[in-house]
């Protein structure tokens, strides 16, 4: 069929979790296999003596078959009723996840596979965390090898919840959870026996069940412009704009705007080369075209219909990017990034989280090393008209450039902006009558780090690391916790919202003697208001930074450490953070600490290496 509907589904989860199984399964089961495949694999594994599993149907290579595990991205191809897929078995080995992204990258939906007698692994919670940075939003979760479990829905149900929660917090809702056995076939291609309790869908009908993207063809029209040429041979005075017609498509008489410029004209005929017929353009070819206005327009300008959803506009991007280059992704740097045909001079703004990719450690720091996977703002020197993830490839993907190589490429994932977030920092160059001499003294200025955060989060422990450290390196800190101010100072105050904020009040004095002192204050407490924030902020006399130690209420209820919570639950504290009395997360902190994606040393070792960063400058 010349229109036939087709998606791409990607398959990841944690090595040996048995996706490869559930794809030769689910091929085997639903007939897509080509003839004799299944019967050649079954005789190979008993010439090698070997047993037979569903996944080698997928891992062709002999050195896969060797090691058990997928090492590069397989496409395998089969149809339904309903349209043809394309199924992406990513590899779960932390070896191998450059090429996990590379295959997610191109999938409209996900399923995930945990394997049901190990639970939701480190692993587990990475992959789904890329899929979020991917922006897939289609994904659904397979409880696998549940023979292993001996069908139990209990065990089921304890998974779904945990994984729920975490994926809650990285904003995905996955479509269905099911609880499938690749190796013996349960809920694969068809209804299990073995599990009454299920009523849901089989694997086979979730795929279905995904909703398709538009094709490129019935999207909004978008045609990054390539060239504008002028002809003057022989009295012809034609203005012709070209380039490629990435969706949707152009026809005479359109009415049509140029972005970022905003310059808008009709089209007034198209123009092929030795054919003079006014055939509309589609989808993927090369177009030019006449204009009834002659407005000036320039390469890298994205021509759309003018009633059609128009493209962002911006010099601040939000974006999920890979990091290739030999150097590391860093600020102070200039860039150069292409979208399109549009190439602007780029710097790296911030860095909101890093994930590396060959050991999937997580933490926050300025730069992105090589194979690294980030969470950056990107700022441009002059404005760019792009789709956001999830719109036309060519215009919400980019590649960065750096010294005539490309260096790293991404997604843009939202449009921000244009504030100048430097004019925060103007106020930390005062500095007052003896802060030189101190700082002489101690070999680096005074710094207050207010790190905030739900009971239980880490604060604390963290900040007790982080003074080991630092006071290892040479830098005169100490860690000024709210038992300390209680027991002492503070003692006088108790837990209603006016004492909590005079504790907070008292507390950020204290912390500017601190910092006036030359010693770098790592102050904790819960500090739930905003206002109490930026009061703190206000008192700094030199450099204040808000670190936000992150952790859902839930993980800090399972810690716990002090007994706070279960005290709070049976009415013994009142007004508790997180239970009857609110926490207003911080809208734009300087770091973020989450602690339920990192171990608290890996916490504490970026809250030093962000620390003396800060102290160079």
């Amino acid at each position: 069929m010349e229109h036939e509907e087709i998606m791409n589904v990607v398959m990841v989860g944690h090595v040996d979790h048995g996706k490869s199984t559930v794809i030769g399964r689910l091929m085997a089961d639903a007939n897509a296999l080509p003839e004799g495949k299944l019967e050649l694999i079954r005789e190979n594994c008993r010439r090698n003596s070997k047993p037979f599993e569903y996944a080698f149907l997928l891992d062709a290579l002999k050195n896969e078959q060797a090691q058990g595990i997928t090492i590069d991205t397989a496409r395998c191809f089969f149809r339904t009723e309903k349209r043809r897929y394309i199924l992406i078995d990513a590899p779960g080995h932390i070896e191998f996840l450059k090429n996990m992204v590379t295959g997610a990258s191109r999938a409209e939906a996900a399923m995930l596979v945990i394997d049901a007698s190990r639970g939701v692994e480190e692993n587990t919670r990475r992959h789904g965390y890329f899929l979020s940075m991917l922006g897939i939003r289609q994904v659904a979760v397979l409880i696998n090898k549940m023979d292993l479990a001996d069908y139990r829905q209990s065990v089921f149900r304890d998974i779904q919840e945990e994984y729920s929660e975490f994926l809650e917090k990285i904003h995905i809702r996955p479509r269905a959870f099911l609880p499938v056995s690749g190796y013996e076939g349960d809920n694969i291609a068809g209804r299990s026996p073995r599990m009454p309790w299920y009523r849901g869908l089989t694997v086979l009908e979730q795929l279905d069940a995904f909703e398709a993207l538009l094709p490129p063809s019935q999207q909004a029209l978008r045609m990054p412009v390539q060239g504008v040429y002028k002809f003057t041979h022989a009295g012809d005075n034609r203005r012709i704009i070209a380039g490629t017609v990435e969706t949707g498509g152009l026809k005479a008489g359109d009415a049509v705007v140029f972005y970022p410029s905003g310059k808008k004209t009709s089209v007034k005929t198209l123009e092929r080369f030795n054919d003079d017929s006014q055939r509309p353009f589609e989808c993927g070819e090369a177009a030019g075209f006449t204009m009834t206005d002659q407005i000036y327009v320039k390469r890298g300008e994205l021509l759309c219909r003018q009633e059609e959803t128009p493209p962002r506009t911006g010099v601040r991007l939000k974006a999920n990017l890979f990091w290739l280059g030999k150097a590391p992704l860093e600020k102070g740097k200039h860039y150069l990034l292409k979208c399109g045909t549009a190439q602007v001079d780029m710097t790296l703004q911030q860095v909101d989280r890093v994930v590396n990719a060959s050991d999937l450690s997580c933490f926050t720091r300025q730069r992105v090393e090589r194979h690294e996977v980030a969470e950056c703002i990107l700022r441009l020197d002059s404005p760019m008209a792009f789709d956001l993830a999830g719109g036309a490839a060519a215009t919400s993907r980019f590649v960065i450039v750096d010294n005539y190589e490309i260096a790293g490429g991404g997604i843009i994932m939202d449009c921000l902006a244009a504030e100048d977030y430097d004019a925060k920092n103007i106020r930390w160059a005062a500095s007052s009558t003896g802060a030189s001499e101190r700082s002489a003294l101690h070999g680096h200025p005074g710094m207050i780090v207010w790190m905030t955060g739900l009971s239980g989060s880490g604060k604390t422990t963290i900040a007790d690391l982080a003074e080991q450290q630092l006071i290892a390196a040479g830098v005169s800190a100490y860690v000024l916790d709210g038992d300390k101010l209680r027991r002492g100072l503070n003692r006088d105050l108790g837990f209603s919202t006016p004492e909590r904020e005079e504790n907070i009040r008292r507390a950020a004095e204290v912390a500017s003697l601190f910092e006036d002192a030359g010693t770098v204050t790592l102050v904790t407490l819960i500090s739930p208001y905003e206002r109490s924030r930026k009061l703190a902020r206000s008192l700094s006399r030199r450099r204040f930074l808000e670190v936000y130690v992150k952790a859902g209420l839930n993980a800090c209820r399972r810690r716990d450490p002090k007994g706070l919570y279960r005290k709070a639950d049976q009415g013994l504290i009142r007004d508790f953070t997180g239970v009857d009395s609110p926490y207003e997360v911080p809208a734009d902190p300087d770091l973020v600490l989450d602690t339920e994606l990192w171990n608290e040393e890996l916490c504490a070792e970026t809250l030093v290496n962000f620390i003396l960063s800060q102290l160079k400058k």
